[in-house]
């Protein structure tokens, strides 16, 4: 999931394509697993600087895709204005996480600093790389972080920061 100025929203995913003739729409979900972009209601997207709502009446995974028809879009024409809006949802649509466990959202931004004291920069955005998640981190260069133990060695959501075991060289 990437991160968004407005603190109360999250992108979730967008619209990138027309599907069949009654005006369903294909989506990219940054939803985990994909599929998941269909269980949050309403979406709400930006049009001409506005928000408003966006609902869907039915949606499946179609092959590879995601697959949505909008409600009162009946034809392919009618969806084709959709195409490019970007997906959001209201962050109190998330479930909890139990405690020590935080969204990709929360932790971009945050400072990373190595068990040597030095600061590495913030974290850009997170990349889910199959084996483990991986913190890219921007600062005098950019470094790629395992987000895992033992690289991984403590987060501070109070004062911002992540403490790894990472050499500043690598």
């Amino acid at each position: 999931m990437s991160n968004n100025s407005n603190n109360k929203r999250l992108l979730i995913g967008q619209i990138n394509g027309l599907f069949g003739v009654q005006g369903w729409v294909k989506l990219f979900s940054y939803a985990y697993p994909r599929k998941n972009i269909l269980s949050y209601q309403p979406w709400h997207i930006k049009v001409d600087g506005v928000w408003t709502t966006l609902d869907i009446v039915k949606g499946r995974e179609q092959g590879k895709t995601i697959v949505a028809q909008l409600k009162d879009v009946v034809d392919r024409e009618d969806s084709r204005r959709y195409i490019g809006v970007e997906l959001y949802i209201e962050k109190s649509q998330l479930p909890q996480l139990a405690q020590g466990e935080y969204y990709w959202d929360e932790l971009t931004g945050l400072e990373v600093i190595n068990n040597q004291g030095i600061v590495l920069g913030t974290i850009s955005y997170m990349v889910d790389k199959g084996a483990n998640n991986v913190m890219v981190v921007n600062g005098k260069k950019e470094h790629w972080v395992p987000y895992i133990e033992p690289f991984l060695i403590s987060i501070d959501m109070d004062k911002r920061q992540i403490l790894v075991d990472w050499d500043e060289d690598f």
